[in-house]
C-alpha cells in the first residue's frame, strides 16, 4: 500500500519589484491579518524600510511594534519572543537582511504566529526558505522553522544595499549546482530520499545566475530582480523537500568550517562560492563545469580565491580537511579528505597560490 505524504509550506504572496514597500499593509490586509504587528530590524534597514512600513501601518488606523537587533544570536531571537509576549504581538514582520529575517523567522516558530519577509539585501536564500541560521560562539545553527507568510522585496532598496551583499547572495545560490550533485550523490550511496522536483528548481536557480552574471551589476534594478527572483526560487526548493539539501551541501559545510576557523573574515555566500568552485571539481566533472562557476562569480565580483576571502591558504586547508565532521550530511567529501589532496584540489582550482 502506497503511504507516503508531504506537507509544503510555501508563501502566500510573493511580491518583488520597484516600490513595492507600499504594498507591506495591502499584502497583510490579503493575508487577513489582524492585530498588532511587531517589526524586526537592525539599525540601517529600519531608516531604509520599517520606519516607512510603520508609517503606513499607522495610516491604516494599525500601532505596531518594533524592536531592533544588532546582532543575530540566540539571544536575540529570545529578546524578539519576549518582546512578542509583552506586546501581545499577532504576527511578525522581518525587515533587513538575513540577521533580521532569520531571527524574525525562529521568533514566529517558537510563538507559533506568521511572519512576513521584507529583504532590504539580496544577500542569501534565507528570505524565504523554512531554516534559520544563528551563529552561536564559533560556529552557526542551522534550524527548522515556518517559511515566511508573504515576502515583499523593493527593487529600489535591493539595489542600494552594499554590493558586496548581493554578490554574497549570487554566489549562495550559484553553490546550488555543487549541493544538487551532493544531493544526488547520497540519495545514489547511502538512500538519502531525494526530490527530483526540488533539485531541478534549485539547479535552475544557479542557471539563472550564470547565465545572467553579465547583467548583474552595481546599482541596477534588474540585477535585483533577477537576483531575487532567484534567491526565492531556491528558498521554495528548501519548502518542497523539507530539507536544506537543494541548496546546502559540501561547499556550506567548507563554509561553516571557516566560520569557526576564522570567523567574521568573509560572508558566508562568498565562503560557499569558493567552496563550490572545489566540490565542483571533486566531483569530477569536466574543467569547463568548475571553470563556468569560477568564471561566473570572478564576472560579479565575488570571491573566487582565499586572498580574496581574506583567509590564509592553510586554514582554507585545514577547513577542507575536517568539515566532514560537522554534520552528519553524506557529500563528496565523504569522511574526510587528505591534506595532500586537498592541497592539489585548491591549487588546481586558483582557490590558494
Amino acid at each position: 500500500m502506497f503511504e507516503k505524504s508531504s506537507w509544503i509550506r510555501l508563501p502566500r504572496n510573493v511580491v518583488v519589484g520597484h516600490g513595492v514597500l507600499d504594498e507591506v499593509v495591502p499584502v497583510v490586509a490579503d493575508l487577513h491579518l489582524d492585530g498588532t504587528p511587531l517589526l524586526v530590524t537592525s539599525p540601517t534597514p529600519r531608516e531604509v524600510a520599517a520606519d516607512p512600513i510603520v508609517a503606513d501601518f499607522r495610516e491604516s488606523g494599525v500601532e505596531p511594534a518594533m524592536v531592533t537587533v544588532d546582532t543575530a544570536s540566540f539571544d536575540a531571537v529570545e529578546r524578539v519572543i519576549d518582546t512578542v509576549e509583552a506586546e501581545e504581538a499577532d504576527y511578525l514582520i522581518g525587515v533587513g537582511g538575513g540577521k533580521a529575517i532569520d531571527i524574525a523567522k525562529m521568533a514566529s516558530h517558537h510563538c507559533e504566529i506568521g511572519f512576513l519577509s521584507v529583504p532590504t539585501a539580496a544577500s542569501h536564500d534565507g528570505i524565504v526558505s523554512n531554516r534559520g541560521s544563528v551563529p552561536d560562539g564559533d560556529t552557526r545553527h542551522s534550524v527548522a522553522a515556518e517559511p515566511p507568510l508573504a515576502v515583499v522585496a523593493d527593487t529600489a532598496i535591493l539595489a542600494e544595499a552594499p554590493w558586496r551583499l548581493t554578490t554574497a547572495g549570487c554566489a549562495d545560490i550559484i553553490s546550488n549546482y555543487t549541493a544538487v550533485m551532493d544531493w544526488r550523490l547520497a540519495h545514489r550511496l547511502k538512500n538519502v530520499e531525494y526530490s527530483g522536483f526540488a533539485g531541478a528548481l534549485s539547479e535552475m536557480t544557479a542557471e539563472i545566475l550564470v547565465e545572467n552574471a553579465d547583467s548583474v551589476r552595481p546599482g541596477l534594478e534588474e540585477a535585483s530582480w533577477i537576483v531575487t527572483k532567484a534567491l526565492v526560487s531556491s528558498g521554495v526548493a528548501m519548502s518542497i523537500a523539507d530539507s536544506s539539501r537543494p541548496a546546502s551541501g559540501a561547499e556550506h559545510l567548507f563554509s561553516h568550517q571557516l566560520d569557526r576557523l576564522a570567523p567574521g573574515a568573509a560572508l558566508h555566500g562568498h565562503q560557499v562560492g569558493v567552496g563550490s568552485i572545489m566540490t565542483a571539481y571533486l566531483h569530477g566533472g569536466e574543467k569547463g563545469f568548475w571553470l563556468d562557476i569560477r568564471n561566473a562569480l570572478e564576472s560579479i565580483d565575488a570571491p573566487t580565491t582565499a586572498d580574496e576571502l581574506g583567509i590564509d591558504d592553510e586554514t582554507v586547508i585545514e577547513s577542507l580537511t575536517t568539515c566532514h565532521e560537522i554534520r552528519d550530511r553524506y557529500t563528496i567529501l565523504g569522511d574526510g579528505m587528505d591534506e595532500g589532496a586537498a592541497r592539489e584540489v585548491a591549487k588546481e582550482t586558483g582557490v590558494i597560490g
